[in-house]
This record gives structure tokens, sequence and C-alpha cells, in this order.
């Protein structure tokens, strides 16, 4: 039995909330923005009326008045994006068990077994579209298909509030003029080395050669040729399954410019610390270390590097994050923001001793360091810190606790 995947994409997520509960919004150009005076000054989201201009996510507030004088900024409110979700997500389950969220905005949803109770594909898709935009006030764009690839692909070819299905008879015809970099999992690098052998559409990459594409980005590659002919079986998971965790993370936005090695340490060494206990705190140790640096002109950059060992001390992670800045940080360039990410993850279930003098060195580390994490437990964040970091309080401002940082390896957190 062809199976039936429903992807369904919050138009506009953000900026669609804010004008819903404010109605005075609606029909001007608005864009969700960070907080100038925090140093987070982009905007983080946007309705059509600003989308008209040109306004793009990521880019400055004063870039975005430039093209758009008439602009209204709003502040985010994270807890009714996340109350919309969750209302959003209870309609979903009244029509499946399989709903995979993708992010706040996005879900997957396999219906093959609810077409005997409410019809085919399309027609649970146009429903749902019908009762989010009656019930909450906010639209969806649904893709339907035979697996979530083309699903996905679908929910994003007409928007706002429309459905799109791409079957197996009709998919080439649909898919495959499409550039390749609409394709899930396509970036920007990938795209870039296959238009260089001439590889610009879907159709180009499914009909390449195996091999060509096997050479140029490996076995990600043949993985994405098997998208492209429509070769996707993954499974929708059910949404009492709890996602698998890919990656632990802490970034800080600097409340001033970056200038020095000294500063870069001090807050490269907070992030690290951060890191360090909510790895311990989940359980797990990391293989790779992922340094990204953000700079005053918001160009950014991301590298990782492999530890000698699975580790989690802030030691370790500190150190690797610090080689990996000086190697590829250009000089004299002020430093907006950074993030560390510790990734590869391993279960710290049956961690074994060694008599090896580095990881004894690094098992004493972390047996302090799990000492500290009691400490703050027990007596608050501030109890006990490294002497360095109160040299510059500014730079090492992020609550923990309060912080995001664990990402599931289905979650997808760019707001469109």
């Amino acid at each position: 039995m062809e199976r039936t995947v429903l992807h369904s994409d919050l138009n506009n997520f953000f900026a669609s909330v804010e004008c819903f509960l404010n109605p005075s919004l609606r029909g001007h150009p608005v864009a969700v923005a960070g907080n100038p005076e925090l140093r987070h000054g982009i905007v983080l989201a946007k309705n059509y009326e600003a989308k008209k201009y040109g306004i793009q996510t990521g880019e400055a507030l004063w870039q975005a008045r430039q093209k758009c004088p008439d602009i209204i900024f709003v502040p985010p409110h994270y807890d009714k994006y996340i109350e919309y979700s969750e209302a959003v997500r209870s309609i979903y389950n009244e029509y499946t068990d399989q709903v995979e969220p993708y992010g706040l905005d996005e879900c997957w949803l396999d219906v093959t077994g609810s077409s005997r109770l409410f019809g085919d594909g399309c027609t649970i898709a146009d429903e749902i579209r019908g009762r989010i935009k009656k019930e909450l006030g906010v639209t969806v764009s649904v893709g339907v298909s035979f697996n979530k690839v083309f699903a996905k692909l679908g929910s994003d070819m007409k928007k706002p509030d429309a459905t799109t299905l791409i079957n197996k008879a009709s998919f080439r015809e649909k898919v495959w003029p499409l550039p390749a970099s609409d394709l899930l999992y396509v970036g920007p690098s990938s795209a870039k080395k296959l238009a260089l052998f001439g590889i610009h559409t879907i159709g180009d990459l499914a009909r390449a050669d195996r091999r060509l594409i096997s050479s140029l980005l490996g076995k990600n590659g043949i993985m994405l040729q098997g998208f492209a002919n429509g070769d996707d079986t993954s499974p929708v998971a059910l949404y009492s399954d709890e996602a698998p965790v890919k990656s632990v993370s802490c970034g800080n936005t600097a409340s001033r410019d970056i200038r020095t090695l000294d500063e870069v340490k001090i807050m490269l060494l907070s992030l690290a610390t951060k890191v360090s206990e909510r790895l311990r705190s989940y359980g797990f140790f990391c293989r790779t270390v992922q340094l990204q640096v953000r700079s005053y002109d918001l160009d950014s950059y991301m590298r990782r590097s492999k530890l000698p060992h699975p580790c989690r001390t802030s030691e370790e992670i500190y150190k690797t994050a610090l080689e990996l800045f000086i190697k590829n940080h250009r000089d004299n360039i002020p430093v907006r923001s950074m993030s560390i990410g510790a990734t590869d993850l391993i279960s710290a279930t049956g961690e074994q001793l060694s008599f090896e003098p580095e990881l004894c060195r690094i098992q004493r580390r972390e047996n302090l360091e799990s000492a500290f994490d009691a400490l703050r437990e027990k007596y608050g964040s501030s109890i006990i810190t490294r002497a360095v970091l109160m040299t510059d309080p500014e730079l090492c401002t992020i609550n923990l606790k309060n912080t995001p940082g664990i990402l599931p390896g289905r979650m997808n957190t760019n707001e469109k």
C-alpha cells in the first residue's frame, strides 16, 4: 500500500501569531526582531507585507528599515509561539498518531491509515488547513506525497495557505525542474559543488552518474540522489517518541564587540563551562567540538574538530574551541557572537576507568566538575565559578538553566 505523508508548514509563523494577537498590525509590514540594545538587532521573522520589500530573515534592523521605512518591529514572544505550536499539533493528532515535529512551525504526518476515516491525503490536508485558519487564526501550507522528502518539497511550492500534491505518477514533471538546492538536505555548499559539474536541478541530480555524485558528496550524495529519484522510506515517528539528541550547544551575543584574544578566551570558557555541564546533566560524552563565530558585520563561519578521546570536561571543550578560533579567525575582525556545540554524542552509561595518564587526568577533572555541578544545583549557579570569568561578567551572563541547548536530530530551528 502506497504511503500518504503530509508536511505542514505554518506560514510566517512568528509574524502571523503576532499579527493575530495584535489586529492593529494586520496589513502592515511587520518583522519580529531581537532587541538592538542587547545586540540582538536582527530580523527573526517577517510577514508577507514585509517580504514584498525584500526583507530577509537574519538581516540587521537598520538594513530592513532602509528597505522599508514604515516597517513595524515587534519583540518575540516565544511562550506564545510554543502555545500555538502545541495547539496546532493537537489538531494533527486528531488525524494520526504519527506526527513528527520539525521545529515549532513544521510537522510531518503519516495519514496512510486514516484515509478510511477522513478521506485521501489532499482531503485531510484541506480539512486541517481550514481548521487551523478558523480555530487559531494562522495559515498553513501542506505538501502531500508518498514520502517525507517530497511532502516537504510540496509544502514549499505554494504559499500561503495551499495544498500541493506530488505523487509517484507525476513527480518527475513537478520536482525535477526545480533547483537542486530546493531538495531537503542539499545545503549551499553541496549545491555549489554540484553546480560546478553542471548539476543545477533536482532532475540533473537524479540522472547524474552515481560515481560522480559519490566522489563529490560521498555517502550523503548517494542518499540525496536517491531522494531526487523518490527513494525515501524513512518513517514518520510517533508523536510520543522522544527525538534522539544529536548535539548540545550554547551561544551568546556579546554586549559589545569583542576585539581582544583575552575577551575571546573569557567568552569561550564561559560557553564551554555551560556545554560541559549540560553534557553531564543529559548523560553524554562528545567526540567533536564545533565552533560558530559571527563578526560585527554579521559574516559568520563554523568549524569543528575531533577530540582525541570522548569527554565532556570544560577544559577540553574550551581548549579545542580556542584552537579552532585561533586557526580560523581573521586578525582584527571584531566578534559579535559565538557558540560552542558538542556533537557526535555517546552515552556515558558504562563508563570505563583507564590507567592511561591523559585519560586519568581527564577523569579527575570530570570528578571535580561533577562536584561543582552538585554545588550549583544545591546553592545556585553563581556559588562557584572560575576567577577569570569574574573579570568580565558582561561576557558570561547566560543563565544555563533557561537557555535552550539540546538539539534533537529532527529539530529545525529556522523560522522562515
